[in-house]
């Protein structure tokens, strides 16, 4: 099936009559109905009775309209769709985030993208480590950013955007809240919440567990969830410092823990990247993120 059959038999539905159809397609008029012939047998039936004065769509013609025009119009969509992304007016951005890294952390820049690339079309998910590598390497992302990532493929390649410490995150009404500065034995007996989404859990179970302290059997999966539970008061829990509070939470830093992280950005190695994915990846390590790094 061809696409110029499909326009000719579209415009002799409108026009009821080979001739103007014809004229309206700026073909001759045996040029288009031998196309709608081979249209015909192609589809195994006669689409049109040839009636005078007007030509008649038969059952298998009715049948067929509704289908043909989707598949025509779906084929100039997907040309002008093209046309617009070679010629740089359309762009996707394809990124996959850490469940442990804020989306406000980034908002500037997308919206920076949409700026530069007026039809952005951005696809944001969200999952561990293990899972953004996989979105990697699938190609279902682009790029990635999240926390230190131990993955041994030789195609990953990372870029550091900043490091930062981690601090005590807790209820601005709980008696810890009020101290500027806490020690990590004063969190014996404390009701802690456990970030097991966490890309560097590992290190802070560890920090507790060198000072005899329960790691925590709570096992949150979203920093949203975490907030949540922290505001009313069920527990407290180590974040980073980028991480979004809320006027009802505090922070306090915790002396005789060394608990930071780095975040990088993650691509591909010799995969080609789209306009929008480079200029994302251009900006972000070229970002003033002094903000948040030690």
């Amino acid at each position: 099936m061809e696409m110029h059959q499909v326009r000719y038999f579209l415009a002799a539905v409108g026009e009821l009559n080979f001739t103007k159809a014809a004229e309206k397609c700026n073909v001759s008029q045996p040029s288009l109905t031998r196309a709608i012939k081979q249209l015909e047998a192609e589809l195994g039936g006669d689409l049109f009775r040839r009636e005078r004065p007007q030509a008649q769509l038969t059952e298998l013609g009715e049948r067929m309209l509704p289908l043909l025009k989707q598949c025509y119009d779906s084929a100039l969509g997907a040309r002008s769709l093209a046309s617009a992304i070679k010629g740089g007016e359309v762009g996707s951005l394809r990124l996959a985030l850490s469940r442990t890294v804020g989306l406000d952390l980034l908002t500037r820049y997308l919206s920076e993208l949409a700026r530069l690339f007026a039809g952005l079309e951005m696809k944001l998910l969200r999952g561990t480590a293990a899972e953004l590598v996989e979105l990697l390497k699938k190609g279902d992302a682009e790029l990635a950013i999240a926390g230190t990532i131990d993955e041994s493929w030789e195609r990953l390649d990372r870029w550091p955007l900043f490091t930062e410490r981690f601090q005590l995150l807790v209820n601005r009404k709980h008696p810890l809240a009020e101290r500027p500065e806490i020690s990590v034995d004063e969190l014996r007996g404390q009701k802690l919440l456990q970030r097991s989404y966490c890309e560097d859990d590992v290190q802070t179970s560890a920090l507790l567990r060198g000072h005899s302290i329960d790691p925590g059997s709570h096992n949150i999966t979203t920093d949203e969830d975490l907030r949540v539970l922290i505001e009313a008061d069920f527990g407290m829990a180590f974040a980073p410092r980028s991480m979004r509070t809320s006027a009802d939470l505090a922070t306090v830093p915790v002396s005789e823990s060394e608990l930071s992280r780095t975040l990088y950005v993650y691509g591909v190695a010799g995969r080609q990247r789209t306009a929008v994915a480079a200029a994302m990846l251009k900006m972000l390590r070229a970002a003033d993120w002094s903000r948040y790094s030690n």
